[in-house]
């Protein structure tokens, strides 16, 4: 059996000398053919967790008992294969608590098979859109746990990789769930190498290169708080668009009546004031202007705190554990919140090319 590392640099298209492609030993392993399929039962159909424009994943059990998720390429999905190397190439180089982690790989005649973490709980999306019959919406605190983890995981790919890595392609069905709940980021196929340093200069520098489109700037903290997805061609004109109409029920003050119905009551207003101080931020017009990811994650931590802290007196007032916030401590707070003048949202809603308009109706059919 060839040497898995050999095995890798060489699926990779990669050379073994050079400095740049150099990858520990023992980082994951080669499986035959033969394994794969004792694994997924020969890849049967019950074993199916998820499918993807460029293949199918399986849920399927190791022989020393290990549960993971195989990843199968369909033969013919010419474009899937670079997509599929790319996600090998940089995994084998990250290791992260908030990434799904690489196990290994199977390259066999015309099969290509990626060996991943399993994630038993599926993706953030299943939760938030009622995806799968057992669904029950999640509380706020989970939604702000998660939501603390996907940022954890994006600080990390930013500036504490050894170059700094670009995902491309975050929303709620790329972030997975483990049995405790812990958020990861997952399918890297689009993801790109960044500077290796990221000092502001290297942010304008890539600036040019990778922007996306404001429909995917951290949609995270849109879907936790209105459980919709982003684009929605049901709804009426001016929410059809998830930030935009977010932006303008923020400015307008009607942000209450917009956010998941299950929420309400449930959020304490010194939390929401904060979550969407930091949201909004993220998704500026201007680049330049949106926070740090290491802000960004001390900011939602901070709004967990707080949340917590406003549970516990609420809990001391109530005993039984029953009560629920008031909309009007809201509206005092969404009056006095923080960047709300007109040239910012004029800037935003003008920002949003049709382009970008028709890229984010994808999130519907990814």
């Amino acid at each position: 059996m060839k040497n898995p590392l050999g095995s890798l640099l060489s699926f990779l298209g990669l050379k073994k000398k050079s400095p740049r492609s150099e990858l520990p030993e023992g980082f994951c392993s080669r499986f035959s053919l033969a394994q794969i399929e004792a694994a997924t039962n020969n890849f049967h159909p019950l074993s199916i967790i998820g499918k993807g424009a460029f293949g199918t994943v399986y849920k399927g059990t190791l022989h020393d008992g290990t549960i993971v998720a195989i990843k199968r390429l369909m033969s013919s999905s010419y474009g899937g294969r670079g997509e599929l190397k790319n996600e090998v190439r940089l995994l084998c180089q990250l290791r992260h608590p908030h990434l799904v982690s690489l196990i290994g790989f199977c390259v066999e005649g015309p099969e290509m098979v990626v060996v991943l973490e399993y994630m038993s709980r599926g993706s953030l999306a299943d939760f938030l859109f009622g995806i799968g019959k057992d669904h029950v919406p999640l509380s706020w605190k989970h939604r702000l746990h998660i939501c603390i983890g996907a940022a954890r995981g994006l600080h990390y790919l930013l500036s504490g990789a050894k170059h700094a890595v670009f995902h491309c392609d975050i929303k709620s069905s790329k972030m997975l769930l483990d049995e405790e709940w812990c958020c990861k980021l997952s399918d890297f196929g689009l993801s790109k190498l960044g500077p290796s340093t990221m000092s502001s200069k290297a942010l304008i520098r890539m600036e040019t290169r990778i922007t996306g489109t404001y429909g995917y700037m951290a949609p995270e903290y849109a879907f936790l708080l209105f459980g919709r997805p982003q684009y929605d061609s049901t709804l009426p004109e001016e929410k059809q668009n998830l930030l935009v109409w977010a932006m303008e029920s923020l400015r307008e003050g009607t942000i209450h009546h917009a956010i998941d119905p299950y929420l309400k009551g449930r959020i304490a207003p010194e939390c929401l004031n904060k979550y969407l101080e930091i949201a909004s931020r993220c998704v500026h017009p201007k680049g330049n202007e949106r926070p740090a990811m290491g802000e960004v994650e001390v900011t939602l931590e901070l709004a967990m705190e707080l949340q917590g802290r406003a549970d516990s007196e609420m809990e001391s007032i109530y005993p039984s554990g029953e009560f629920m916030y008031e909309e009007a401590s809201f509206s005092a707070f969404i009056r006095n919140f923080a960047g709300l003048d007109s040239l910012y949202y004029s800037e935003f809603g003008s920002g949003l090319s049709d382009s970008d308009s028709n890229n984010v109706e994808n999130e519907l059919s990814s």
